[in-house]
């Protein structure tokens, strides 16, 4: 059986126990050019609730139990459709058709060179302009899965990126308060694709302040490390007994203030940690100590990208709530960022006849 057989497989039998009465549709107004907007409610048999939107795919809230049993929404968003259709920092959304940056805003495929959308100064970052975050995707409600399929189709040209490409992206929810997410794809052209969620956490509770006193562990001991514009030089260094060392439990806030040039260079944590292993492997684990909550984080894919919400500012979320630097966390699981000018990274060139393939979950519990 090959990976990606096995990778489906695996995701199948994540969601397949699920109860048939836990998935609801409902309209939630319009986008600017007047396609109706679509909000799908999961719910599993414990009470985990997963909101999700068909524009851009964004996880408009998630519902998860403290160790009391008491239920929080733990994704930074809004309470509406409207300040989503606006500028934000990619709240929750499905982040493509390349995730994360590409230096020069360009690359080589097969001897040609193609010219994407450069939209962070002369580099490109999640997609372009007018990417997959700010689509309105087509849903399927999977009843017998606990599931809803989104489906979008990349048009060849589109932000630069060669080739038609058809995608699917399925959030599921299990009973053992697993969200799944698995990404697929094929193409009609030789091209690059990098597939991921943007969500915001914050395990105490949205608005609950910032996520600096949260416990993370990623079993990682390389980054990809970067120039000043956090672009990756290509090489991968040891962050072994560095601040940016997870090997063991820290908190986010222990070591973010370092005089260190890699966070430095981030404002705080913005890198790609480097996984090992195949198929679906740990990427990270956090804990809300006051709260309770812990996150456990699987992927297939090769990198995650820690982010600790530096830029936020201001932001106003639900409830009232003002979003500020480090009131979220972002774990992107990820092919590593600049991966189609960095031959010696993991490729993430796909092929008419080679999908697409990258699964992700996120299984939350309490202790």
């Amino acid at each position: 059986m090959s990976r990606c057989a096995l990778l489906a497989a695996a995701f199948a039998f994540m969601i397949s126990t699920v109860s048939a009465a836990s998935v609801t549709s409902e309209a939630w107004g319009k986008t600017r050019s007047g396609e109706e907007v679509q909000l799908v409610t999961l719910r599993n048999e414990i009470g985990m609730e997963a909101r999700i939107m068909t524009y851009g795919g964004i996880i408009v809230s998630l519902k998860v139990p403290d160790k009391a049993g008491q239920m929080a929404d733990v994704v930074l968003g809004f309470d509406s459709l409207e300040p989503y259709l606006g500028k934000h920092p990619h709240f929750g959304c499905i982040t493509g058709r390349y995730a994360n940056r590409i230096g020069g805003a360009s690359f080589m495929l097969d001897g040609v060179l193609h010219e994407i959308t450069a939209n962070s100064g002369k580099n490109h970052i999640h997609g372009g302009s007018h990417a997959f975050d700010q689509k309105n995707w087509q849903a399927k409600i999977l009843v017998e899965k606990n599931a809803v399929e989104l489906s979008y189709t990349s048009a060849d040209g589109e932000e630069g990126f060669p080739g038609k490409l058809d995608c699917t992206v399925t959030y599921g929810l299990t009973n053992d308060n697993a969200l799944t997410i698995e990404y697929r794809a094929i193409t009609d052209k030789p091209t690059v694709v990098n597939l991921t969620n943007h969500s915001y956490f914050n395990l105490a509770g949205e608005g609950r302040g910032d996520i600096l006193g949260h416990e993370l562990t990623i079993p990682a001991e390389t980054f990809t490390a970067t120039d000043d514009a956090l672009i990756p030089t290509g090489e991968l260094v040891s962050l072994i007994g560095t601040p940016l060392d997870f090997a063991t439990p820290h908190t986010i806030g222990e070591r973010i203030q370092a005089n260190f040039k890699p966070l430095i260079q981030g404002k705080g944590y913005d890198h790609n940690y480097v996984l090992s292993g195949s198929g679906l492997k740990l990427a990270a684990r956090v804990k809300d100590p006051k709260s309770g909550r812990v996150m456990t984080v699987h992927t297939s894919d090769p990198g995650v990208q820690l982010y600790t919400g530096n830029h936020l500012k201001g932001v106003q979320g639900k409830g009232g709530h003002v979003y500020e630097s480090r009131h979220g966390f972002c774990l992107e699981t990820q092919k590593y960022p600049d991966s189609p000018n960095k031959p010696q990274f993991p490729s993430a060139t796909v092929r008419p006849g080679e999908p697409y393939l990258h699964i992700a979950t996120f299984t939350f519990s309490a202790e």
